[in-house]
């Protein structure tokens, strides 16, 4: 989700960051192509990104098994997430794949991230929807928020790989084609290993507003890949429009991986403990609020999903 701000009739904004999730094959109509970047799925594709990347995921700055990339085209952001997570493949596969096409799980997610508002799975004659509320990062009420409705689907699945998808086609300031795409294998060790894509695309609006937001709110924020070292000897980080992106996919994969390790209806409370914990651990780019007001909202937040089914 891109973090720009539209200014709403009553003179207020809304730091809009779609999810994204990252990852997505978006399908329109159910047969768009690929467009843009390269975000085909497939299990011989991420075996290969195993093997390319096992060296990376063991030897990192980040404390765990992650790997981050990011790309930018003339009117595409992408974000990957590469990571082993804790969990064995069934377990991985079963909270977050669903062959019936039914995205159970995923507002359980999704609620976790700072701008997630709100959630609600749906259906229509196409399959599931999920209608998700997007906004500034502290409470709103939710005619304050932004609803955006992605298509879950699911792209492949086996025993041994899954990919699904949650894909929107429109988003604010000509911004367009959300994808999410989140693609999981065995590992060794009983671990699993994922890949998370986060993508959009956007017009010359998106690209005046995202000029506005790294020209005030964004000013100084940075995202995840080293591109230098700084005079005190510290690693300078990419900033701009990759910089967001890296962000925003940063905070989806926390968000799975919290959800992943504390699965249960009645772990929302470790999950969210979990997320904003990890989240701190990469204060530099990810530190929004403080850890009691994140824990206040969200519980609140969740509340009203849950009291809204």
């Amino acid at each position: 989700m891109p973090e720009v701000r539209r200014q709403s009739g009553r003179g207020h904004g809304i730091t809009l960051s779609f999810l994204l999730l990252a990852v997505a094959l978006f399908l329109f109509n159910g047969h768009q192509a690929y467009a843009g970047l390269d975000m085909k799925p497939s299990a011989t594709t991420l075996r290969a990104s195993y093997e390319r990347l096992t060296p990376k995921l063991h030897n990192n700055a980040y404390n765990r098994s992650l790997y981050i990339e990011s790309h930018e085209s003339s009117n595409e952001l992408k974000g990957d997430i590469y990571a082993l997570v804790s969990q064995p493949f069934p377990v991985v596969n079963g909270a977050l794949n669903d062959p019936s096409g039914k995205p159970v799980n995923w507002c359980e997610v999704l609620i976790l991230h700072l701008n997630v508002k709100y959630c609600r799975v749906g259906q229509d004659a196409r399959g599931s929807t999920l209608t998700v509320h997007l906004g500034r990062k502290m409470e709103q009420p939710l005619k304050d928020t932004h609803p955006v409705e992605f298509r879950y689907s699911v792209l492949d699945s086996g025993k041994t790989y899954f990919a699904t998808s949650l894909s929107a086609p429109r988003g604010p300031l000509s911004t367009h084609d959300y994808r999410i795409i989140l693609e999981a294998m065995p590992a060794d060790n009983h671990l699993t290993f994922i890949h998370l894509t986060y993508a959009y695309g956007f017009g010359m609006s998106g690209k005046i507003a995202m000029k506005g937001y790294l020209a005030s709110l964004g000013r100084g924020k940075v995202g995840f890949t080293p591109v230098g070292t700084r005079a005190d000897g510290k690693p300078e980080y990419i900033s701009g429009v990759r910089g967001v992106v890296e962000r925003n996919a940063m905070r989806y994969y926390v968000a799975i991986d919290s959800f992943l390790n504390a699965p249960a209806k009645d772990q929302f409370e470790t999950r969210l403990k979990a997320c904003i914990d990890t989240l701190e651990q990469y204060a530099v780019q990810l530190h929004e609020v403080d850890r009691t007001t994140y824990l206040e909202m969200k519980r609140n937040e969740h509340r009203r999903m849950n009291n809204s089914l």
